[in-house]
């Protein structure tokens, strides 16, 4: 039946949280003994976990494009950080509008650039070209740049915005946090907004990483910071498509935990860096990594690590204690404003027939390997991300428990599941898979995952940037970069830190053969297959 002959009373609404640089077991409902998150636990004790979902790719705009479009990078070309997504690209958001549902964004989106920092990419000295193979697209790309939402006063978005008809948007990370979030701030409360920013902050006497400038400790009270603001919006919206006859898809996505770390009032002191627990492959023999590990920890130990950047570094203890204890914080400080939404959504009568669902754009390293932050190295802490399929009838139900379920799972797979539970048909060249039969118990008709990475900075001595692929099976994980004569292969069943390159086994040679053609064949069933052809020839 096509959607337009459903009724809009029976079709469910959705609501999709997204959080921001938050690994999967960074949550109470994976295993996490230490930080306390109540109630996104409760929407998974109540609903369905996928235990390993991983990204399509472990960079913010790639995966969040991918997430929208249900499309690995290297077909909807935001291939990494500084290309925006082509507005030509269908996004499952846009399917839903026209389907007559009612589509709200709050939050980041981070679908087009926003630091205002030029690329790094080509380099001075690099060969040089003219023009592009592709032609730029069209239209407004300009529509998160940071700059033009500090500097106009007026500068406003055009909607719809990759499908979303109302959108309350934050850019960048922090108590700076840009886009509406800083225009509310500095019209409604002056004050506060003069003492955001780490010249202001709170001094935080033994922090090694607020000597990065990778945490500080904010003068912007609870009740303001861009969390709670975030949490009220999405309030806010709720209750203006409460009064509307059509279903609804708002998606409440937080900047957070993503460092520099910023938690404010309690969520900061939380937890001690002193109680943390490091990693158990903090302390993996060395001799076992890969050349490339072991280029970043000679880049520590030289006292060359580049610590004050988004991209990742080799960590001491004390750096990597500190990062999860403010990680820890922030976390608590997202559950606690998604209690507060979903206490409204069951206040307003709408969590009787809301889809809730919980993920992240991807992980983040806390010490894994003695590594803080992200960048091209595919450790699970990396690229496996939390996702949560909550369903009206299991929130209700008295003797509802979690369904967890081994499935590989990608980023990719969230469009169509969506789209499949809202009634409306796939389009061609949609790659993910609908998690609807998972959900329902039944296997998926996958053996292995790609994982793409492009990337703008050169690293670990490579002599161009750095490009790779991932092959994540049941119990394997091969990674192959360009120009590199080696690669890196695990076996999760026994190494599940990762800790020992099985690459050069011999024992494993057979085995790597088969994941590498396993590879190809993955690559190729992922090449694009939009559009469809308007004629035989």
């Amino acid at each position: 039946m096509p959607p337009s002959s459903i009724p809009a009373s029976a079709r469910p609404n959705f609501l999709l949280f997204i959080t921001d640089q938050h690994r999967a077991d960074h949550l109470g409902i994976y295993g996490n003994a230490v930080v306390q998150t109540p109630n996104i636990d409760r929407l998974g004790s109540h609903g369905w976990v996928a235990e390993r979902c991983y990204v399509a790719s472990p960079i913010c705009m790639p995966n969040r494009a991918s997430l929208m479009t249900g499309r690995v990078p290297s077909v909807h070309g935001a291939r990494h950080n500084g290309i925006p997504l082509p507005l030509s690209q269908t996004t499952f958001v846009e399917r839903l509008r026209d389907a007559g549902y009612r589509t709200g964004l709050v939050g980041k989106s981070h679908l087009q650039n926003m630091t205002g920092l030029a690329p790094v990419w080509p380099r001075p000295g690099d060969p040089r070209t003219e023009g592009e193979a592709r032609r730029p697209e069209s239209g407004r790309f300009d529509q998160e740049w940071g700059p033009a939402w500090r500097d106009d006063p007026d500068f406003a978005m055009s909607l719809p915005y990759y499908g979303f008809a109302d959108v309350q948007l934050v850019t960048d990370h922090g108590d700076t946090a840009g886009g509406h979030y800083r225009r509310w701030l500095e019209q409604r409360h002056p004050e506060v907004a003069r003492a955001c920013g780490q010249e202001h902050a709170i001094p935080t006497p033994g922090y090694v990483l607020a000597e990065a400038r990778q945490a500080w400790r904010t003068r912007v009270p609870e009740t303001l910071s861009t969390t709670a603001w975030i949490g009220d919006r999405t309030i806010d919206l709720l209750g203006q498509y409460a009064q509307e006859d059509a279903p609804f898809m708002i998606q409440c996505s937080f900047p957070d935990p993503h460092h520099p770390f910023t938690p404010p009032g309690r969520f900061w002191d939380m937890y001690r860096p002193e109680d943390m627990t490091l990693p158990p492959s903090f302390d993996a023999d060395p001799a076992l990594a890969p050349p490339h590990l072991r280029w970043m920890h000679a880049q520590r130990d030289a006292g060359r690590a580049v610590k004050h950047t988004p991209a990742m570094f080799a960590c001491t203890a004390r750096e990597a204690r500190e990062a999860l204890a403010l990680n820890y914080g922030s976390i608590a400080h997202i559950d606690d404003t998604i209690g507060r939404v979903m206490a409204h959504l069951a206040a307003l009568g709408l969590d009787r027939n809301t889809v809730v669902l919980f993920t992240s754009d991807h992980g983040d390293f806390f010490g894994d390997h003695q590594l803080l932050w992200k960048g091209p190295l595919h450790y699970q802490g990396l690229i496996r991300t939390p996702l949560i399929w909550s369903e009206p009838a299991a929130r209700t139900a008295t003797d509802a428990r979690a369904a967890r379920s081994q499935a590989l799972c990608s980023s990719i797979d969230i469009a169509p599941s969506i789209l499949a539970r809202a009634g409306c048909a796939p389009y061609n060249g949609m790659q993910g898979l609908s998690l609807l039969p998972a959900i329902a118990g039944e296997a998926l008709p996958r053996e292995a995952l790609l994982i793409e990475e492009e990337n703008q900075r050169t690293m670990f001595g490579f002599p161009m940037r750095t490009r790779m692929r991932t092959l994540q099976t049941a119990r394997y994980r091969l990674s192959v970069y360009e120009g590199a004569p080696w690669g890196e292969l695990y076996d999760l069943e026994t190494d599940p830190t990762e800790s020992h390159n099985l690459w050069d086994a011999p024992a494993l040679a057979s085995t790597r053969q088969a994941l590498l053609h396993q590879l190809l064949v993955t690559m190729i069933s992922h090449s694009d297959a939009s559009p469809n052809p308007t004629a035989l020839a």
